[in-house]
């Protein structure tokens, strides 16, 4: 294929807008309606200006023969390719080449480890080693009765207490898990959705104890309420209140903290529940513009509140499937912000991703084999131009990774990012023939999705069409037929893993995979029977009852939540409380 190296004059640290989109048929991958001759110059001087005001790491962009890279490559001068402005230049609409135009010469990825166990003692150490080691940010896992609204005290968690994340009742936990580290400097996710807005007031009270300004705080909250009812079934009531309590974490955020992420809308959970990889693309993004739509019915504008939303996208074992569906994620996104939704600034249309790689891609059997299979897979998250990255660990298949594991996973990143040259060239893949047609062609799956949705709703909207496809299980029953499909392919052999239903055979020996203590149940049920009888009980009361009477008003709910937390309210008493108000949700029954 005849490329051409742009020249290197410099990038803006934001792209700008580049004319008009262009709409997709679903049914013709690759037609566009966009009015363009197809000539590239234009786009070429574009990039060229923005990249001539960009930052730029001191890094060798050289190989390692010693040749000089150019920062961009693309049709050679001259050159008329039709439907090339929706592929285009890094930087500039429809961003399929990514947000910046430097790519990552201006900035790597940040390397944002997941990880939690035990108690927050314990996994507050953790924190620190993956710091020490290299790691960019945090990425808070929490245990079940966490995620489920529920005190290590309930009778529901037993047994389950620090077994798949941290354990966090209140704020004083909240105090444990980040002591030594500064919150007012360091990027913190957290992946939680149901009780999400109790667990950001907490974090929110150990800031302040810090003494830090809250209005400076970054990181971002998972939140995203719609993948649980499709993918993962964490949840606390029925969609309606979730969807108040999101509305009012977007509106407490855009008002107060104004850079930190109010919502992370999450792919990964249903790639994990068993979708193909466009059905992932296509959920994510609808729950995604349902959101936007909230957004706009609590009156913000959406080119303040956009660019407060992210994406957590899962990276799968087929490499240049997963590449192809970051860079169509972009483009769709910018597409309907811009001409469903009427975002005019391109900060808006950003689509900005976190990725994990797949943890179902993970094999017991031959577990060394999952250092490889990680690796491929961070390597498709970086080409797809990732903003962050978390690599599992080998053993994560069998329990919560020890620590030898989690530096692996860790070095793993950190290999693709110093050695292998990736961040040397902006899309070094754009313009290769299989990648923009698998681009073209999961763009067009992901739009027939989006119109299948739509006609669910009876009024054309996104999120009346989720809704209505939560209750009568329509995305369940989507995920359960891609999944059962694939293992049937499986049982056949037509597909293969190896260690599983290929080269079986190994001298590989039994993992030593780390174990949670009993004790640590124990510990942590005393502590919290300690810190209870300490707390002023009437303001925790009083508290909680405020709480309870706002839900019954129009109120924003975050800050009678924030006196809960500062108070010493547990999570299950403020989740509780909401609950007797609300009402708790069941599924509806499916076959």
């Amino acid at each position: 294929m005849d490329t051409h190296a742009a020249s290197p004059q410099p990038e803006s640290a934001e792209p700008v807008d580049a004319g008009a989109p262009g709409t997709v048929d679903a049914g013709a991958p690759g037609t566009v309606d966009a009015g363009s001759d197809g000539t590239v110059e234009a786009g070429r001087q574009r990039w060229q200006r923005r990249f001539a005001g960009s930052r730029i790491r001191a890094a060798d962009f050289s190989t390692l023969s010693g040749v000089d890279l150019e920062p961009v490559y693309g049709p050679p001068e001259g050159a008329v390719v039709p439907g090339f402005d929706r592929i285009g230049w890094p930087g500039e609409y429809p961003f399929t080449r990514g947000l910046y135009p430097s790519g990552y010469r201006g900035r790597a990825w940040t390397i944002r480890q997941f990880s939690g166990f035990g108690n927050a003692r314990q996994t507050n150490e953790r924190y620190k080693m993956l710091l020490a080691a290299g790691g960019a940010g945090l990425s808070v896992a929490f245990d079940m009765p966490t995620l489920m609204g529920r005190d290590s005290d309930d009778p529901r968690s037993l047994g389950e207490v620090g077994h798949c994340g941290v354990a966090i009742d209140s704020a004083a936990d909240m105090d444990v898990l980040f002591e030594g580290i500064p919150l007012a400097g360091t990027t913190t996710s957290m992946t939680i959705s149901g009780p999400a807005v109790p667990i950001f007031c907490m974090y929110l009270v150990a800031a302040e104890r810090q003494g830090a300004d809250l209005s400076k705080l970054d990181g971002t909250l998972q939140t995203d309420i719609f993948k649980e009812y499709i993918a993962q079934k964490e949840w606390l009531f029925e969609p309606k209140p979730h969807l108040r309590l999101i509305g009012d974490l977007m509106q407490y955020c855009g008002q107060e903290i104004p850079r930190y992420k109010p919502l992370s809308v999450s792919g990964y959970h249903i790639r994990e529940a068993g979708s193909t990889a466009a059905q992932e693309l296509a959920f994510t993004l609808a729950d995604g513009f349902g959101y936007v739509e909230l957004g706009l019915s609590r009156g913000l504008d959406v080119d303040e509140f956009a660019p407060g939303l992210s994406f957590f996208f899962d990276a799968h074992i087929d490499f240049f499937e997963e590449i192809a569906k970051f860079r169509a994620a972009r483009r769709i996104w910018a597409r309907w912000l811009r001409d469903v939704y009427g975002a005019k600034t391109a900060r808006a249309q950003w689509l900005r991703f976190h990725t994990q790689t797949a943890g179902v891609s993970l094999t017991a059997p031959q577990p060394d084999n999952n250092i490889v299979r990680t690796a491929v897979e961070a390597l498709a998250a970086v080409l797809g131009g990732t903003n962050s990255l978390h690599t599992n660990a080998l053993d994560e298949v069998l329990a919560l990774p020890g620590e030898a594991a989690a530096e692996t996973a860790l070095r793993t990143q950190q290999v693709i990012m110093e050695e292998t040259g990736v961040l040397n060239v902006s899309d070094p893949l754009g313009g290769s023939w299989y990648v923009e047609a698998l681009t073209d062609r999961m763009e067009a799956e992901a739009e027939a999705i989006f119109a299948r949705i739509r006609e669910m709703s009876p009024d054309g909207s996104m999120t009346d069409g989720i809704l209505q496809g939560i209750e009568n299980g329509w995305f369940t029953g989507e995920i359960a037929e891609a999944a059962f499909a694939y293992q049937q392919k499986l049982e056949k052999g037509e597909k293969k893993i190896v260690g599983v239903n290929t080269q079986t055979s190994t001298v590989a020996q039994p993992l030593e995979i780390l174990r949670i203590s009993p004790e640590v149940e124990r510990e942590q049920v005393k502590i919290l029977a300690a810190r209870r009888a300490e707390r002023d009980q009437r303001a925790v009361d009083a508290t909680l009852s405020a709480l309870v009477a706002a839900a019954r008003t129009e109120g924003n709910l975050v800050p009678p939540m924030l006196d809960a937390a500062r108070a010493e309210a547990t999570l299950g008493e403020i989740c509780g409380a909401l609950r007797t108000e609300w009402g708790a949700y069941t599924e509806p029954a499916s076959f």
